[in-house]
């Protein structure tokens, strides 16, 4: 596992962002190794929309008394997803959204009033907006893809204590911020890997009774590199996909329980919106249990679930799994791609383990726990192994009547 998850957080992958050479070489490399395992694996392509891509290093300093201040891309200051694309600097003096002229300045706002800022900024031909944003606990400004409509003007979001900094040398002297935000909004084509696992008999010797049927995923895309910087995306989701490859070569070197049927979808278009598995629910047949991983990396004091659709069996199995493995288990949210089977109708279960340096160039394979990995990979397998159980249950029962 912990070499799947060094593979492809190499620097040939790219970040894996969908549609780009690193994504789709990805899929391949995926693919083969499903292949490997005797499945039946197919690339699966689907069209995503909205993508934000930085094709350069935004540049964002300003000047107060003479003094130049130039910030740190990601570190100090990073992309708003609203924001317009402005290729090259530009230079203006700073104001306030309380400022009756706003042309050609930029316009310093708080979050909260990034709205009403926009409406102003674009009515009074502002240069751009300059608003705030938090950072995770390293100082880093994590990266996204996918977000709301863009608006008419620049946006750039600096680090929250920078702003209030800005702010207070605004208050005593005239400042002048020059800035580039060299984002656009691009189409791209996703590929999901799918394959079926060999070996799945019918219940009962083949009387007829349906196979329990279970989907393992895990998403397989990350952010993508800034144009100078790498992202890793090991944690997010190279870690899910490394433990449903283990899951699939242990239920196979074990040999598939009798009337499961068990196949794999590591999915792309994730970070996009969940597209790839919004484009993969529609075929998935109505009775599949979907079982999904988004983050395996560090096990802190339990592991998240949320459940969707018709669980109540999914539940009943991770549960018991959890006490045969020792994993311990909170409700909690998982917003990934088991929201988009749920909302297909689907029972769909998503489970998470931790993403430190979570979307940031921190995001490295050596954070990946082997012990998390283990834990993860334990706890599927012995999930999929109970619905098998559950499944001969209840075909013993069926059978009876």
């Amino acid at each position: 596992m912990l070499a799947t998850v060094r593979e492809l957080a190499a620097d040939r992958y790219a970040g894996r962002r969908v549609g780009t050479p690193g994504g789709r070489a990805a899929a391949t490399w995926l693919a083969g190794r499903l292949g490997e395992l005797g499945a039946e694996a197919e690339l699966i392509g689907f069209p995503v929309s909205g993508v934000r891509e930085l094709y350069g290093t935004p540049e964002l300093h300003w000047r107060a008394e003479g003094q130049p201040r130039r910030l740190e891309h990601r570190r100090d200051f990073v992309e708003h997803l609203a924001s317009a694309e402005l290729p090259m600097a530009r230079t203006a003096p700073l104001a306030t959204i309380e400022d009756a002229d706003l042309r050609g300045r930029w316009v310093l706002v708080a979050a909260e009033r990034l709205g009403q800022a926009c409406e102003r900024a674009v009515a009074g031909q502002a240069a751009g907006i300059l608003t705030a944003r938090g950072t995770d606990a390293e100082g880093w400004m994590p990266k996204m893809i996918a977000g709301p409509a863009v608006q008419p003007v620049p946006i750039l979001a600096l680090r929250t204590d920078l702003h209030q900094h800005l702010a207070d040398v605004f208050r005593d002297t005239a400042v002048e911020v020059s800035a580039s935000m060299p984002l656009r909004v691009v189409s791209a084509d996703g590929v999901n890997v799918v394959g079926r696992l060999p070996g799945q008999a019918r219940p009962d010797g083949g009387t007829g009774e349906e196979p329990t049927r279970v989907l393992l995923t895990a998403h397989f895309d990350g952010v993508g590199d800034d144009p100078a910087r790498r992202l890793p995306a090991a944690a997010d989701n190279a870690s899910g996909v490394a433990v449903v490859l283990e899951v699939a070569r242990a239920l196979v070197t074990a040999g598939i329980p009798e009337g499961l049927d068990v196949r794999v979808a590591l999915l792309d278009g994730e970070e996009a919106g969940a597209r790839g598995s919004a484009h993969h629910a529609a075929a998935v047949p109505a009775d599949t249990l979907v079982i999904n991983i988004d983050g395996a990396a560090r096990l802190h004091e339990a592991a998240s679930v949320e459940a969707g659709g018709p669980a109540h069996v999914l539940l009943s199995a991770v549960d018991q799994a959890a006490r045969v493995t020792g994993v311990p288990l909170r409700a909690g949210a998982m917003a990934s791609d088991n929201r988009r089977y749920a909302a297909a109708g689907l029972a769909a279960i998503g489970i998470g383990m931790g993403m430190p340096g979570y979307q940031t160039p921190a995001e490295t394979p050596e954070r990946v726990e082997a012990d998390t990995l283990l834990a993860a990979a334990r706890l599927l397998t012995a999930t999929v192994l109970e619905l098998a159980s559950l499944g001969r249950t209840s075909a013993t029962r069926s059978s009876r009547h």
